[in-house]
């Protein structure tokens, strides 16, 4: 009998390993899309008649630049006055933030502007609990100061409440106005995640959201103890509250899956401000209280670095090792370009598939460089600040 040849063994079950991940990675891009197409298209009644308070819940730390365009689409939305509040809390701002924000309260009644100096706290997490005190809304909905808000946003928030009784409501978040390639790849990408987002509430597992485009009753919010548990990490404010709502309310989370409730906001305009947002996002991964979260973000991870490491190999490893790595970037492309295709068909974003190919590029280092970054760098800056 000849001896065991290890090398040629040890590369099979590197080989075997890397399709494993490839068939893991298809099955589950395939399955999101599956449950994005499957998730109903959903739209307010027409026999809809508003009566419940809303408290908009927005943070602003030096936004001095986005506001003015924020607070104007909230002027416009369609939802009587009378049954909504904003609230803007102010976050330390070094700019005029907080002189913009108090000029636009002085013609609408409905406006308060709040100091969080006044309250001696800073981050977040700490404006929205703040915001939430004040509130006198039944219905908490949040966004941030750098969004803007479609006319029918509030009144889709309203309708789709009171007729699913949600304790819990995540709608989408677009980017737009990109002005390079950067901001390109981050909209493409971030329509792939809205994707996520809507499949993991259809299948009920999972579950994704996003801080600029949410809601809950604030008797909810009470109830599962606010941010306690959380409060410490600088992001998480969606996210992991989310879970709580979940895991006390099983049945009463929902993705709005609606064009017209479609928040839209801007891609970060460089690079350095890019790696400093996804870093923040990361940093919540480590407390996700779903594992199947946790697992499919490691499918993600570990293919990429098969596609890389097979790649790289190909010096001492020849044919195979390079077909391999073609393989399995042929695959994940595939499957990425049904999944992306039809989240850009259906929020008319088809001129980000131009671009479809460097993007594709773009997400494998990507994912390999903020998903290696997140366990290496515990503080980064956000908003001037260094926070972990």
């Amino acid at each position: 009998m000849l001896p065991p040849n290890w090398s040629e063994i040890a590369y099979a079950a590197w080989a075997l390993t890397s399709l494993g991940l490839a068939v893991g990675y298809v099955f589950t891009v395939e399955k999101y899309r599956t449950g994005w197409r499957q998730l109903p298209d959903w739209t307010p009644s027409p026999r809809f008649f508003p009566s419940v308070k809303i408290s908009v819940i927005i943070p602003a730390r030096n936004e001095a630049a986005n506001l003015p365009d924020c607070l104007a689409s909230i002027a416009k939305q369609t939802y009587p006055t009378s049954l909504f509040e904003v609230i803007l809390l102010d976050d330390h701002s070094e700019d005029e933030t907080f002189l913009l924000a108090q000029n636009f309260a002085q013609n609408h009644p409905n406006v308060r502007v709040v100091s969080l100096a006044d309250f001696n706290v800073t981050s977040k997490k700490k404006a929205i609990e703040t915001g939430i005190t004040l509130a006198t809304g039944e219905l908490i909905v949040c966004t941030d100061a750098d969004c803007l808000l479609p006319p029918d946003w509030l009144w889709h928030m309203a309708a789709f409440f009171e007729e699913k009784q949600a304790k819990f409501i995540a709608a989408p978040v677009n980017f737009h106005q990109e002005e390079n390639w950067l901001q390109r790849f981050q909209s493409l990408d971030f329509l792939g995640m809205m994707g996520v987002t809507g499949a993991g509430f259809q299948s009920g597992s999972g579950l994704l959201c996003n801080g600029a485009n949410l809601a809950y009753p604030k008797a909810v919010f009470q109830q599962v103890g606010g941010f306690e548990g959380i409060s410490g990490l600088a992001s998480g404010d969606d996210m992991l509250l989310l879970h709580k709502v979940a895991k006390q309310y099983p049945s009463g989370v929902f993705f709005l899956k609606n064009r017209a409730a479609t928040v839209l906001t801007t891609a970060q305009p460089d690079l350095r401000s890019f790696i400093s947002q996804r870093l923040r996002w990361a940093s919540k991964s480590r407390n996700y209280s779903d594992w199947r979260v946790t697992l499919r973000l490691g499918v993600v991870f570990l293919l990429c670095w098969a596609i890389v490491l097979n790649l790289v190999s190909t010096g001492w490893l020849g044919w195979p090792a390079a077909l391999l790595a073609v393989g399995l970037f042929l695959a994940k492309t595939v499957v990425d370009f049904r999944f992306l295709g039809e989240l850009c068909r259906y929020f008319g974003r088809q001129d980000l598939m131009r671009h479809y190919l460097l993007s594709q590029l773009l997400h494998i280092a990507y994912i390999l460089g903020i998903g290696t970054l997140t366990n290496v760098v515990r503080r980064y800056e956000w908003k001037g600040r260094r926070v972990r």
